[in-house]
């Protein structure tokens, strides 16, 4: 149960830090949307194969 606190809190960690809100952070483009998407492809993959 520790493991998938820890991602949890990975998770939205990673959506504030998506959002392009900051005037430094507004150049970067789909970067960090599209990491935190492979991210969350995978995790959701982990959960179906009860991996997780």
């Amino acid at each position: 149960m520790a493991i998938s606190t820890i991602l949890l809190i990975i998770v939205i960690l990673l959506l504030i830090g998506a959002v392009p809100a900051w005037p430094h952070s507004r150049g970067w483009g789909y970067g960090p949307s599209g990491l935190l998407g492979v991210v969350l492809v995978i995790l959701i993959i982990l959960l179906l194969m009860g991996r997780l």
